[in-house]
């Protein structure tokens, strides 16, 4: 996927990469999956881990769209993001699921003993499912290397919207985005109509 082709503000941005593939390339081959859910995380926003300006741990954020940020929540997973805006301004779109497309037995055994349906169904389920991890963190995603993005193939998905999902501040925001009918997706029934 080429930069230019990725919109300059989130949303946008994070509606785009519905139906776009995430690839990560490791020892036991090409693991990639379908990108079927996201979430934008906007200039300005309180819940966003840009909102109190740069630091050693988000630094990625602010990097000019395309890039991997990469980070560890909950000291037990790690998720994948994607840089959104201009060089300096601190944004992104998390990665929330997707379907599993290649090296699905590697991804299986990333994952242990899961259905496939949840695989890469969350973002933290994505990132290790995929072996994603910090040394991940700052890649560019428009460059062919470890992890890279490849654009989407085939009809364009309907997409869904819906409040983010796990959040405290700015709860209210209608800013995550899913493909409608896709049993990849994560998150409540109630917010997947």
């Amino acid at each position: 996927m080429r930069r230019a082709e990725l919109p300059l503000e989130t949303a946008a941005l994070a509606r785009f990469l519905i139906g776009a593939v995430v690839v990560r390339e490791t020892g036991a081959g090409r693991l990639a999956g379908r990108i079927v859910e996201t979430e934008a995380y906007v200039p300005g926003d309180a819940s966003s881990h840009a909102f109190r300006g740069e630091t050693g741990r988000n630094r990625s954020m602010f990097l000019r769209r395309g890039h991997a940020y990469v980070y560890f929540i909950y000291g037990t997973s790690y998720c994948l993001n994607v840089s959104s805006d201009r060089a300096g301004i601190g944004a992104a779109v998390l990665l929330r699921a997707a379907e599993p497309l290649a090296g699905i037995n590697e991804i299986e055994r990333l994952r242990g003993d899961a259905p496939l349906r949840d695989l890469l169904r969350g973002p933290g389920r994505l990132a290790a499912g995929l072996g994603i991890d910090r040394r991940h963190d700052g890649l560019d995603l428009c460059a062919k290397g470890s992890l890279w993005l490849a654009a989407a193939s085939g009809a364009s998905p309907q997409i869904g919207e819906s409040v983010r999902i796990g959040l405290k501040r700015e709860a209210h925001r209608t800013l995550r985005y899913y493909e409608r009918g896709s049993p990849f997706v994560s998150g409540p029934s109630r917010l997947n109509v």
